[in-house]
């Protein structure tokens, strides 16, 4: 399986996911933002950090460059898409996902091993867990506040589309304690924790986060 990483001017952590999908068992393809071919990749992540530097808001631009085009197209046909930190902020500005995510709520960047709690192992990004799992996984980032109008989340609770929890309740002020979502068909997955700083216990607090990579494999090969 290939799986896409793209990289942005201002992107962190393109080679921390790129060396979880490799720990994962399948090949890692890097993309440009500015690149209008997703290379046949079988899917696609869009890491963290701050692209464009977080002008106008945090992920606004990057939701636009040409790549996102392909991607957004790509996930129309069902490609699976992980969006993470600043990546779930791009997937949010470019329609992939419903919802925004705002200063957090203390108005201080949070950095942190974080708990989280799997409410859906049903995408394509979560299958390897149980769902109610509890995993350890870092937070850090300054717009992580979750929000979204009361429809748009009776939505996303009535439909099982919240995917991640803040265990213990939320330490950023995002609305339910929602850490992560999906799309309506479970292919598009954004969050707000790092996954990929969580594969390896020499350089994470545990190795949790690598469930999400070898997920989508799963997916794929069952798709």
């Amino acid at each position: 399986m290939r799986v896409g990483v793209i990289t942005f001017p201002g992107t962190l952590d393109d080679e921390d996911a790129a060396r979880a999908v490799r720990r994962a068992g399948a090949e890692s393809v890097s993309l440009w933002h500015a690149d209008r071919d997703l290379r046949g990749v079988d899917a696609v992540v869009v890491p963290g950090g701050f692209s464009y530097g977080d002008y106008l808001r945090a992920g606004a631009i990057a939701s636009i460059a040409p790549i996102m085009t392909e991607v957004v197209a790509a996930a129309g046909r069902g490609m699976p898409v992980l969006g993470i930190c600043n990546g779930f902020q791009i997937l949010c500005e470019a329609g992939l996902l419903p919802g925004a995510l705002i200063r957090n709520s203390g108005l201080h960047f949070v950095c942190r091993d974080q708990r989280l709690r799997v409410e859906s192992n049903t995408t394509a990004w979560t299958g390897a867990y149980a769902a109610g799992q509890e995993i350890l996984v870092p937070l850090k980032s300054g717009e992580g506040q979750y929000v979204a109008d009361a429809a748009t989340l009776a939505q996303l609770e009535g439909e099982g589309r919240v995917v991640f929890r803040y265990a213990g309740g939320t330490v950023n002020g995002s609305l339910a304690d929602i850490a992560g979502i999906s799309s309506a068909n479970g292919r598009v997955v954004g969050l707000m924790p790092h996954p990929e700083h969580a594969i390896d216990t020499l350089t994470g607090p545990s190795t949790d986060g690598l469930g999400l990579f070898t997920s989508v494999l799963r997916a794929s090969a069952a798709a």
